[in-house]
């Protein structure tokens, strides 16, 4: 089941944001082994390599040891570049988030500004089947993917940002959210594949 929150309008100056949510429902002994700090290093892989696959391989993302690229073809072409990868963990959630650095779809006050997070969120007490779900032995797990504090280099400045701020949100925001929608309606299958850095592997908390 899929909640779409497309956010707040893109205002003509400051930052932007995007928010997609998705509920997905895994039967509760399968959660329980996945429910493991690794998967949700697992989870932020697969959403690179769903980019680069949707994409047909024309955008890739770079690793390095304090960064992570995401490139147009060459990495001659860095459209977005984070900082090293920020998690967070709990018994009932956890987060992944990359802060903004810089990039050439970044504004220049936009740089190191803003993050791109993916989330997940479980509720043990909650009653599937008062929340539509068909089987009470199943769990509800929610997923969040959001970009906060964005300045798209594409809205421009002055005169233009009108102009910009419409450009910008019927191309860059909207192939944004169809890519976060499509990337959490994947999940369903819950294809995790492994991380190429292993920075949780080992980890015994959950999630």
């Amino acid at each position: 089941m899929l909640r779409i929150d497309e956010g707040e309008r893109v205002p003509e100056t400051g930052s932007a944001q995007s928010v997609q949510e998705a509920d997905v429902l895994v039967p509760e002994t399968l959660l329980q082994e996945l429910w493991r700090p690794e998967n949700l290093e697992r989870l932020a892989r697969a959403y690179w390599r769903f980019l680069n696959r949707i994409s047909l391989g024309l955008i890739r993302v770079l690793y390095g040891p304090d960064s992570r690229t995401i490139v147009l073809l060459s990495r001659r072409l860095p459209l977005l570049r984070f900082h090293a990868p920020e998690y967070e963990t709990s018994p009932l959630t956890g987060t992944v988030t990359w802060r903004i650095k810089r990039g050439l779809l970044v504004a220049r006050e936009g740089r190191d500004h803003g993050y791109l997070r993916i989330g997940v969120r479980r509720s043990p007490a909650e009653d599937p089947r008062a929340n539509g779900a068909p089987d009470a032995d199943l769990a509800r797990v929610r997923v969040l993917c959001e970009v906060r504090n964005f300045y798209p280099w594409l809205r421009g400045h002055g005169r233009f940002a009108r102009l910009g701020t419409r450009l910008y949100s019927q191309t860059q925001l909207r192939i944004h959210v169809i890519v976060c929608n499509a990337f959490l309606r994947s999940l369903a299958r819950l294809d995790l594949p492994p991380s190429r850095a292993g920075a949780l592997a080992g980890e015994i908390e959950a999630p």
